[in-house]
């Protein structure tokens, strides 16, 4: 292995770096989707079910891997201040 390839591959990020924007978009997006799953006190399974999305894609935006579009993230914001009133209208929707 090269050695700059070598330096890629154990490069380890500096702390104090500053955040991309893109990277600080990712990160208010993962408190969003944590905190409203934490307010429904759900798995991330039984909250994906409940509120109908893929909980591949809830655990990505938790862990800050992926950023949810704008319609999620309020979405998101609506279920985290009520989360009840949210699945009962889901529940009558169908």
């Amino acid at each position: 292995m090269p050695y700059t390839a070598l330096m890629i591959a154990n490069h380890t990020p500096d702390p104090d770096a500053p955040l991309s924007d893109e990277e600080f978009e990712r990160g208010r997006a993962a408190v969003l989707a944590r905190k409203a799953r934490l307010a429904t006190g759900l798995s991330q399974p039984a909250f994906a079910a409940r509120y109908g999305v893929p909980v591949a894609s809830l655990r990505d935006w938790e862990q800050g891997r992926r950023k949810p579009d704008a319609a999620t993230r309020n979405y998101l914001r609506v279920i985290a201040s009520m989360p009840d009133a949210v699945a009962r209208a889901l529940d009558g929707a169908a």
